[in-house]
């Protein structure tokens, strides 16, 4: 369970948010929207532990994930506006490092499945810097398949994202979540995820 309370940030002279409180249960996700700047992305990386609260306090089962360090890390999967991918890799590469930094073993033949779901087949072995820039969200998104996190943190996921893929995303995120997931996302677009338990956060004015 991810649960946050009385979370503020404030940047330069400016106060983005505050009193924001989390409960997410296991098999639930939550949709953060609010206006540019509002501090979406600032909540995003608070809640992974990557950026500090001006106060509040955030859970994971219970416990403060600053003081979980790596065990929290380990259960946690997030996608920020930076592919987080190596141009000189192939696609399969990639995902098989990005594996093997959570120290497990990836199958060739399970990264080549998951490129192929995101629309990647045959390209499995270019390196990514011969892709296009919605190839490569691509290659970041397929990393969500071979993640064994329990807690996706996702910040506009459906950019650079053409119809089909924005289905085929939706029904990871929901299946995900089936599976007793725990999704929090932000998102421009108006996407509909086949999934229980949504709940919705707006922040700013």
């Amino acid at each position: 369970m991810l649960t946050a309370s009385n979370l503020a940030c404030v940047r330069g002279e400016r106060e983005l948010f505050n009193g924001v409180a989390i409960a997410l249960e296991r098999g639930s996700w939550l949709h953060v929207t609010g206006e540019n700047g509002a501090g979406k992305t600032s909540l995003l990386r608070i809640l992974c532990g990557l950026s500090p609260a001006d106060s509040g306090e955030i859970l994971w089962d219970g416990k403060e994930i600053g003081k979980l360090g790596d065990a929290f890390r380990a259960q946690l999967k997030y996608l920020g506006h930076q592919t987080p991918i190596k141009d000189e890799l192939s696609a399969r590469e990639n995902l098989e490092v990005s594996a093997a930094l959570k120290g497990t073993a990836l199958a060739p033949d399970a990264a080549v499945a998951a490129l192929a779901q995101m629309g990647l087949a045959g390209r499995e072995d270019l390196p990514v810097r011969f892709l296009s820039q919605g190839q490569k969200r691509r290659v970041a998104l397929a990393l969500l398949l071979t993640s064994e996190a329990t807690l996706w943190v996702l910040d506009e996921p459906f950019v650079a994202l053409d119809a089909p893929a924005v289905g085929v995303l939706a029904e990871i995120i929901a299946k995900h979540v089936a599976r007793g997931g725990i999704a929090v996302l932000t998102s421009h677009q108006d996407v509909s995820i086949a999934a229980a338990a949504k709940q919705t956060l707006r922040i700013g004015s």
